[in-house]
């Protein structure tokens, strides 16, 4: 069906732009008279772009008494064919119709979050019985019923696993990139991904009731809520529509001249006024797609420059969304960091786990700056002699890891890992590790023949434009807001960093809309931004979304309004001026507009005016609103950097 309607749409929209070519080539023959006709050449403008333009304000007068500015457009263009003046007709119909195609074009947008968050949806379960394992289809697990979840399998159904220990994948539900250690005890959500170790669970909340229905409840619900934007023209048609009547209708009676009423009409028709949002919108438009910015809602920029928080997801936003190595401590000194280092990335060569990678990926990187030779160019070293392979592997989950590396027996884990073997850290190690905890790092211990010897820290890092691009939103009165579902720590931690006063840690994708709800209630309006599928509810929500459209899941594309394609968000600040300076020039545009409405009918009373030179008039009013419109794809990027 989504098919059909987009087809549809776009079927619709050629319509138009055929229409249009047609008649603004009879307006050429016309107004020049390149080909000998029995009839005006105009009239195919007046046909092909007028009559839509009459049939939609009948059919709004006549089933909703809906006043808008295709009402006002239909009086000018039948007054003027009434009197013969068959080009100013044809061309009102012509600028007119094409203020509709830039409208039509700016709110194109594709509708497809929903559908890919029903496919996260888990098809089917592995019920545990008395007579063994049955596979059922998600839909018939009941509450309290035992499933068993393997590894690499999704969730089928929220509950608490009973006996099991594993590594899983919550990125849907928090938009943390790391998994995160369960074992018996712990809460798990539908839609989340086990990565290491099979565990069973007992099934707390199904069906409707589950974590990723639930979040697709939350976008049907945010899009919903989200009003749109009425254009100016047709706010004011109604009060325009009677001062053209009257003021018409008055010139006839008093000077008993019906050219003088039909010239008010036409000049009356609000052309600059119909164009003076649509082609400002697609200025500003065509100069953010320049710096990297896909705007799919005609009406975002408009929203944008009325925001006052921007709040931002953290992982893969303001971050990379990958944890480095950031800091290696040798607790004994016995081994030296380079040495403890090889043995991690050793241990953890076999790992799946982002962390594992983390620590081979820094190996590799020291390695090859070593081997760089005194010209600055890497030296060639074979794979097989960075790392030395692992004798034996094991992966504990939820854990860590077991490996022998050479004759050492290499453990590289978690605070439970060690204790679990009877190492306990001593007081000095237990202070480094707190002091990284605290910074919001992950702390894997390393011990090495049953002894600990090393504390290697681990953390996302900062993208290098963020504290910037922080500090120019801030200069622009803008409040920066970090909405994130990583813990406290790593929060404030980041946070601080940047600059950022409002930090609202461990959030779940209810608690962003909770917020974003709350602020706009109060007037605030918001700007999300964010990469995740559990940042989609929020991207709905939000005044305006803007998504991470590289990094970014396509659920989160979909859910909003603007897609950063190259996730370059050190221009932000500019898209922000940008959406500021077109709402300056949309106000511009419609003061000239209406300004030279009023002056063209005094002169039209007055009788100075014809139709035909009124309608050239606010014609001629209609291309300085262009122009004008234009000059915003010259509109230069806030906080450029000096290499332009």
């Amino acid at each position: 069906m989504k098919y059909l309607e987009a087809f549809l749409e776009w079927g619709g929209i050629k319509r138009e732009i055929i229409c249009l070519v047609l008649g603004g080539i009879s307006l050429i023959i016309s107004i020049f008279d390149l080909i000998p006709l029995p009839f005006d050449a105009a009239w195919a403008a007046i046909i092909l772009c007028g009559i839509p333009i009459i049939l939609e304000a009948v059919i709004g007068l006549v089933t909703a008494f809906d006043i808008k500015a295709d009402v006002l457009v239909s009086l000018a263009l039948i007054a003027s064919v009434v009197i013969g003046e068959d080009f100013a007709a044809g061309e009102v119909a012509f600028i007119m119709q094409l203020g509709g195609l830039l409208e039509d074009l700016t709110v194109a947008r594709a509708r497809a979050g929903i559908e890919k968050l029903v496919h996260l949806t888990p098809r089917t379960a592995r019920r545990l019985t008395g007579a063994g394992e049955e596979t059922i289809p998600a839909q018939q697990v009941k509450v309290g019923d035992l499933l068993r979840v393997l590894p690499g399998e999704t969730v089928p159904v929220d509950g608490v696993i009973v006996s099991g220990q594993t590594s899983i994948n919550q990125a849907v539900m928090t938009g943390e990139s790391l998994p995160v250690d369960k074992e018996a005890g712990d809460e798990v959500s539908s839609g989340t991904v086990n990565q290491f170790g099979s565990f069973d669970m007992k099934a707390s909340r199904v069906g409707e009731d589950s974590s990723i229905q639930r979040m697709i409840r939350l976008v049907q619900s945010a899009d919903a809520g989200k009003a749109k934007i009425v254009g100016l023209a047709d706010r004011w048609a109604t009060w325009i529509v009677v001062i053209a009547l009257c003021a018409a209708g008055l010139t006839w009676l008093v000077t008993g001249e019906i050219i003088r009423s039909v010239t008010i009409l036409v000049v009356f028709c609000p052309c600059a006024l119909v164009l003076a949002t649509p082609t400002a919108i697609m200025a500003a438009i065509g100069n953010a797609t320049k710096h990297g910015f896909l705007v799919r809602e005609g009406d975002a920029l408009e929203r944008l420059a009325g925001v006052a928080r921007i709040c931002f997801d953290k992982t893969g936003t303001l971050t990379c969304g990958t944890p480095r190595v950031t800091d290696l401590v040798s607790l004994t000194g016995k081994y030296t960091q380079e040495e403890l280092l090889e043995m991690a990335a050793a241990a953890e060569l076999r790992s799946e786990h982002p962390l594992g990678k983390a620590v081979v990926a820094c190996f590799k990187e020291n390695r090859k700056a070593g081997n760089a030779s005194a010209d600055g160019k890497a030296e060639p070293v074979a794979e097989k002699n960075q790392i030395p392979q692992p004798g034996t592997f094991e992966m504990i989950p939820g854990r860590g890891v077991k490996a022998r590396i050479g004759d050492r027996q290499v453990l590289a884990g978690n605070l439970e890992m060690m204790t679990e073997q009877q190492l306990t850290p001593d007081r000095r190690a237990a202070e480094t590790a707190q002091k990284y905890l605290k910074e919001g790092c992950t702390v894997i211990y390393l011990a090495v023949d049953g002894a600990l010897e090393g504390i290697l820290a681990l953390a996302d890092t900062l993208r290098p434009e963020a504290g910037e691009m922080i500090g120019q939103l801030s200069a622009m009165h803008v409040e920066p807001v970090l909405l994130t579902g990583d813990h406290k720590n790593a929060a404030e931690h980041i946070a601080s960093q940047l600059g950022i006063h409002t930090v609202h840690p461990e959030c779940l994708p209810e608690d962003k809309m909770k917020w974003i709800s709350g602020s706009q209630a109060a007037r605030m309006p918001v700007c999300m931004v964010g990469d995740g599928v559990n940042d989609a509810p929020a991207l709905k929500m939000a005044h305006v979304g803007i998504a991470m459209g590289g990094v970014g899941s396509d659920i989160a594309v979909d859910a909003a309004d603007i897609a950063l394609v190259d996730d370059e968000i050190r221009q932000l600040p500019h898209l922000l001026a940008l959406s500021r300076r077109m709402m300056r020039t949309i106000k511009l545009n419609l003061t000239f507009s209406m300004t030279l409405n009023v002056v063209a009918i005094l002169l039209a009373m007055s009788g100075i005016l014809n139709p035909v030179v009124g309608a050239l008039v606010h014609n001629a009013g209609s291309v300085l609103v262009i122009i004008n419109s234009a000059l915003l794809l010259r509109c230069r990027a806030e906080g450029r950097s000096k290499r332009g």
